[in-house]
């Protein structure tokens, strides 16, 4: 992991901000606790015009004319979410206004393939124009940056994940049950999420964990909005009169119950075809939830301990060998127990440590990168 430091500016030292951010989008918990550094003022979301109060998209920021409108406002763009709003060369075109405003440019690559899509040539494109013209990269995972080095020849800095959990949250205590609960989480069915073939999965892996004496059950959960219906209901199929998995329809879950709902889980499953990196595999770490993931992206370089075991999409056998890594691993710590309760409050401390140093990271590449661009 890279980490920079630098010693703190005059003005941070006085407590008045010397970096000006326009981050896409500000609103986004992710980038709240990046840049929740001294010296760092992020400017928020401009309102997109009829739309609700909270939706940030399509971010009016990343336009060029909106840029050379605010150009004495801010010293950095910094891209995380939303480009996908945008068609080919607008990016380029918000590149060089920041540029010529006088900003610089960074861009966190999140996604390599883009979770909500379905034809990934539009982003890819994008990620050509972007990736080669900031002045400079983050990613999550060293395995991201090794993908970014051998598609662009990029050095991006790698700076991990910061917490979901908010502080002072925990999830309801359940009481200790005889039946090992493996969850998929499969909310609204958008394009990154194989709904069906991940429940047809996790169910016959269920019979196998059964078969091998473990009590396991299967608890998949589902939105009653969804994006593909046909979907929908082979999940239902897949579920239906089955007596060890139960589908739960629901609407989306606030905080505190989904936090409930992971916190009850034994082991929770990743539904994912494709993907680069999971904030729901980042949410039960926070949770002490051990996560079955799939071999794809880079799910499994997230965290480098015995947390995750990875799977092949589809594959009853690789998942079962997961799960019951998994569930013997963790054995000690299920759902309710004091294990799990001191691992949940131990990931607390060292997130608050570690989403620190990041901020400070990130805080001390936009002072090198504006001090650069100055000189």
């Amino acid at each position: 992991m890279t980490i920079l430091t630098a010693s703190a500016p005059r003005d941070e030292m006085s407590g008045a901000p010397d970096v000006r951010v326009v981050a896409v989008p500000a609103g986004h918990p992710y980038v709240q606790r990046v840049t929740d550094a001294a010296g760092i003022a992020l400017l928020p979301d401009p309102p997109v015009p009829g739309a609700a109060e909270g939706v940030w998209w399509p971010p009016v920021a990343l336009d060029p004319d909106w840029i050379r409108a605010n150009g004495d406002r801010a010293d950095v763009l910094h891209v995380h979410f939303g480009t996908e709003s945008f068609a080919a060369g607008h990016l380029t075109a918000c590149v060089e206004a920041a540029h010529a405003a006088g900003w610089v440019v960074v861009f966190t690559v999140h996604d390599l393939t883009h979770p909500q899509l379905v034809d990934q040539r539009p982003y890819a494109a994008q990620l050509d124009e972007l990736v080669p013209c900031a002045d400079a990269l983050i990613t999550l995972t060293t395995g991201a940056a090794a993908e970014v080095r051998e598609r662009w020849g990029r050095e991006a800095v790698v700076l991990p994940h910061p917490a979901i959990l908010r502080e002072g949250a925990s999830p309801t205590v359940v009481a200790l049950s005889e039946d090992l609960r493996v969850g998929m989480h499969l909310k609204d069915l958008r394009p990154g999420t194989d709904g069906p073939e991940s429940a047809r999965t996790l169910v016959a892996a269920v019979e196998r964990l059964r078969e091998q004496g473990r009590h396991a059950v299967a608890e998949i959960r589902m939105h009653r909005s969804v994006r593909d219906e046909i979907a929908r209901d082979e999940v239902r199929a897949a579920v239906a009169g089955h007596p060890y998995a139960v589908l739960v329809e629901q609407g989306r879950l606030p905080d505190a119950a989904l936090n409930a709902a992971l916190g009850g889980l034994d082991v929770c499953v990743l539904p994912y075809r494709y993907g680069s990196h999971s904030g729901w595999l980042e949410l039960c770490w926070d949770l002490g939830v051990p996560v079955a993931a799939p071999d794809v992206g880079h799910f499994s370089d997230q965290h480098d301990d015995a947390s995750t075991a990875s799977f092949h999409p589809g594959d009853v056998d690789t998942l079962t060998e997961a799960l019951h890594a998994l569930l013997s691993r963790h054995e000690a710590a299920r759902p309710g127990s004091i294990a799990r309760a001191e691992i949940i409050e131990a990931r607390r401390a060292h997130r608050r440590e570690q989403d620190a140093a990041t901020a400070t990271a990130h805080a001390a590449l936009y002072r090198r990168l504006r001090s650069e661009r100055a000189s």
